[in-house]
């Protein structure tokens, strides 16, 4: 068989944050879409594990002990990628331990971004200058994914489109009932998620600023009268659970969502959203994975703006703010009362769009 009509067997490595996991997505749909013979592996931390088994690009899922794990873990990992005799590794943010297990585990077409010594482990190298942000991460991740097919005679998909998580409306449709027997609230008015945290990530609004922006936003949708849903991360609960009370308190019918067991199901969760609110953290990607309707808050140093972190869902479907370039993390420059009105009259356009009553 030539190369242009033989599968291949491909290692992905994207071991981070879950929200860089996230914008690996349209990178992986890519690799799985251009030949659905390709076994798609993802080498991830046991953080993103839950999702990465759920993306529906990705044949297995391994697990990788990190640059802290013991030695006998990292021999463990070594011998089973040997033993999985990959065809290609696509590293879509390089480590020296990362790039010198791929040479050790004999993997023959190592393909990575020409950025950091650490390239100097692989044999393809695709220059893009990342720390410039001219572009969203993701349309970097695809650009790598796109050169690794074309390494391997394989011909990139054309015209990939949202979503990248594509669910069938009966899960948003079970989400939503699940959510309405456990608060008690009403399904058929619109739902707004929230999430206030921020993971460790990017600087955020503080739950003062979210509330502000709550109450703009709510006086602008009087006659929609959604409901708010606050969701949270580990640790960042009883700061949701504050807001939801501040929001309360204005007025407002807002709940915090119940925990969830897993990531997974957590992501899950988000489907039930009509609109997903958060700063530039994990959920914000896994709601523009599923394509739902995004306002992202972000800072505007070059390394985190608003287009190198873009949510990779239509791009009707998103709205960004961030400070002026001149204040670039101080989030209390970001003008409220103006994004409460942009989102407004952006989001009740989306709502006639689909005759959302």
């Amino acid at each position: 068989m030539t190369a242009a009509t033989t599968s291949r067997r491909i290692l992905v490595v994207r071991n981070d944050k879950l929200g860089d996991f996230m914008l690996a997505w349209p990178a992986l749909a890519c690799l799985k879409l251009a030949r659905p013979d390709n076994h798609v592996s993802v080498l991830v931390p046991s953080y993103t594990a839950p999702l990465a088994r759920a993306c529906p690009w990705v044949d297995e899922v391994i697990l990788d002990p990190g640059d802290a794990g013991k030695r006998d873990a990292q021999r463990r990992l070594l011998k089973e990628l040997r033993a999985k005799e990959f065809d290609a590794l696509l590293t879509l943010f390089s480590t020296p331990r990362i790039g010198w297990l791929g040479v050790r585990a004999r993997i023959p077409l190592r393909l990575v971004p020409a950025t950091k010594w650490a390239q100097i482990f692989y044999n393809r190298r695709v220059v893009q200058r990342r720390s410039r942000s001219r572009k969203p991460e993701y349309r970097y991740n695809l650009e790598l994914a796109q050169a690794l097919l074309k390494e391997m005679g394989q011909t990139p998909p054309e015209n990939l489109t949202p979503p990248y998580w594509p669910l069938p409306p009966e899960t948003r449709q079970a989400q939503r009932q699940r959510i309405k027997e456990e608060l008690g609230i009403d399904s058929e008015r619109c739902w707004i998620f929230l999430h206030a945290g921020s993971g460790g990530s990017a600087v955020n609004l503080s739950r003062e600023r979210y509330a502000e922006l709550a109450g703009n936003l709510a006086a602008r949708l009087a006659e929609i009268r959604p409901t708010w849903l606050l969701t949270a991360g580990p640790g960042e609960e009883d700061n949701a659970d504050h807001l939801a009370q501040i929001l309360r308190d204005a007025g407002l019918d807002a709940h915090r969502v119940p925990p969830r067991p897993n990531l997974e199901t957590f992501a899950l969760t988000l489907a039930a959203a009509d609109l997903f609110i958060a700063g530039s953290t994990g959920p914000l990607h896994i709601a523009g994975c599923l394509d739902l309707p995004t306002v992202g808050f972000y800072p505007a140093k070059r390394s985190a703006t608003p287009l190198r972190w873009e949510t990779c869902n239509r791009a009707e479907h998103r709205l960004a703010f961030s400070p002026d370039p001149g204040s670039a993390t101080d989030m209390q420059k970001i003008d409220l009362t103006r994004a409460a009105a942009d989102i407004a009259a952006w989001w009740k356009s989306l709502l006639n769009e689909r005759d959302i009553p």
